[in-house]
């Protein structure tokens, strides 16, 4: 009987190995990658590192080759050099070597036709040479303003349809637009060159692990699904904090903004995540049409915006510029560097709870992190404690700095007396697993090299993202200075912040002392 249990033990308890769980990936086919914008940062520190995470883990195939695309007079060797400056300084060098010997790089403007007509030859030789057999993936990894430029010129020269065969994909950053009639009229263009299945609409947060378990936690657990509901969540807070200012981008910034940045995108697509309904299945259009029935539900609640710009404060110990004293930045800018907005979502399931969604620059900590607040014990039994003493349960998920799941709950301490406290059973992706989380772009563009749009924005939900947001950006646009507060540099957000919850009786969450994970 012993030995009979300590089987099942096994069986219940078994850990799939590396080799297994790779069994388990789709390999990318065959293929050509053209990079454009090839000599940028993200190019580099992100694309780059990706790929050659995904040829060591085995999930590329043996035939495959980047074509970086820019404006810079490069040679082939002089792009190898400075992509491998972008890999692991410990990385093998055997590896190194492969990895480099399957880049090339070509110059040109992006409004030239010259530079597709040999883009073209280019990839015809390529597919004759290397054995591609048509299949092309075109990445744009440049400003937004180029993404018509390049997709109306890809169509022109007829790449944007596949030989037999073969396909083409396309990769866009965000953001997608700058509101909802340029994100219109930027799905217009890309529509005349592709099919909206050939168009993969690129979120990094999708590609964090974190953010992927969300569904396995809500669909692959029989256990909280019940209670995902207004029936028992008292509130949703997600937060998205960044210690660092505006550095080398205040050029780009200063016209953006938090929300246009940060909220239209990954706190809308975190929301989306959180509160949509079950998918008929784990496929692309399934998942993307429920997030897109949560995104087409939301509203903005009456006086559930505030905006702020840092001012004057501490960063690492050391004093840190005002936001309007940053260089690049216009003088007298009213472009907010933190917000918070409550939002409500008209729908049987969710209606009455708030969604409150916040994000800053310069704050005292940097943490992305969804908070789900359960409603409070209806009665306390353990007098003279009420119900109101009792702190409600809030499960976490902690997408940055360190990638965790974590469920608070009331617990006795030992001894004799009643004595209660919150204690927190933790899941740490890095101890469970052993190994960090891979970077989101690897997850991305593997998805992006099989043909999986799960993980990347439909049309029709950037569109229903910008009509969100878009009043509250006409809204301030029309106010100018008036109603921006501030706020100092490594703190935790403006009073008007923690007054937005205040109004409801809630505070938030998060004050960056609180909870830590055992991560």
């Amino acid at each position: 009987m012993k030995e009979e249990n300590a089987g099942a033990d096994v069986r219940a308890s078994k850990v799939y190995s590396k080799a297994e769980l790779c069994l388990m990936e789709p390999k990318a086919p065959s293929c050509a990658i053209v990079i454009f914008g090839a000599t940028g940062d993200l190019t580099k520190r992100k694309l780059m590192p990706s790929l050659f995470h995904l040829q060591n883990e085995g999930l590329l195939p043996a035939k495959w080759r980047v074509i970086g695309v820019g404006r810079r007079a490069f040679t082939d060797e002089v792009f190898r050099a400075q992509m491998r400056e972008g890999l692991p300084a410990s990385a093998d060098g055997a590896k190194v070597a492969e990895f480099l010997a399957r880049l090339s790089y070509a110059e040109g403007d992006f409004a030239d036709p010259a530079l597709y007509a040999a883009l073209t030859a280019r990839l015809r030789e390529n597919d004759e040479k290397f054995g591609l057999e048509g299949r092309r993936l075109f990445y744009l990894s440049t400003p937004p303003s180029a993404y018509p430029v390049i997709v109306e010129k890809l169509r022109q020269a007829g790449l944007s349809k596949p030989p037999a065969g073969g396909w083409a994909r396309v990769v866009i950053e965000k953001p997608f637009g700058v509101d909802s009639a340029s994100a219109r009229s930027l799905n217009e263009t890309v529509h005349r060159a592709f099919d909206e299945s050939q168009v993969y609409r690129i979120d990094h947060y999708l590609g964090k692990e974190t953010v992927q378990n969300i569904s396995v936690f809500r669909f692959a657990n029989a256990l909280f699904e019940p209670s995902w509901n207004r029936n028992c969540v008292d509130n949703v807070q997600i937060t998205a904090f960044e210690e660092l200012g505006v550095e080398t981008r205040a050029g780009y910034y200063d016209g953006v903004g938090v929300v246009r940045d940060m909220f239209q995108n990954h706190l809308l697509q975190l929301l989306a995540l959180i509160a949509s309904e079950p998918p008929a299945r784990f496929e692309a259009d399934a998942v993307r049409d429920r997030k897109v029935d949560v995104l087409k539900a939301v509203r903005l609640a009456e006086d559930g915006a505030v905006r702020a710009q840092y001012g004057p404060g501490t960063a690492g110990g050391k004093p840190a510029l005002a936001y309007r004293a940053e260089p690049g930045v216009a003088p007298g800018s009213v472009t907010p560097t933190f917000a918070a907005l409550k939002l409500e979502i008209d729908n049987w399931r969710w209606q009455g709870v708030p969604f409150y969604l916040r994000s800053g620059k310069r704050m005292g900590a940097r943490l992305t992190e969804i908070a789900v607040t359960f409603k409070r014990v209806p009665v306390s039994i353990f007098q003279p404690l009420l119900s109101e003493h009792l702190t409600p349960n809030v499960l976490r998920f902690r997408i940055q700095p360190s990638e965790s799941i974590t469920m608070g709950f009331e617990a006795k301490h030992p001894g004799p007396k009643l004595c209660l406290s919150t204690v927190n059973m933790d899941f740490c992706y890095t101890k469970t697993f052993g190994v960090p989380p891979p970077e989101s772009y690897a997850r991305l563009f593997l998805d992006a090299l099989i043909g999986d749009q799960t993980l990347f924005a439909r049309s029709d939900g950037v569109e229903s993202a910008w009509g969100i947001v878009d009043p509250v950006l006409e809204r301030w646009g029309a106010q100018g200075e008036k109603g921006l507060a501030s706020y100092a540099a490594g703190s935790f957000g403006p009073k008007e912040a923690d007054d937005l919850l205040a109004r409801d009786g809630r505070k938030w969450d998060l004050t960056g002392e609180g909870h830590v994970s055992s991560c």
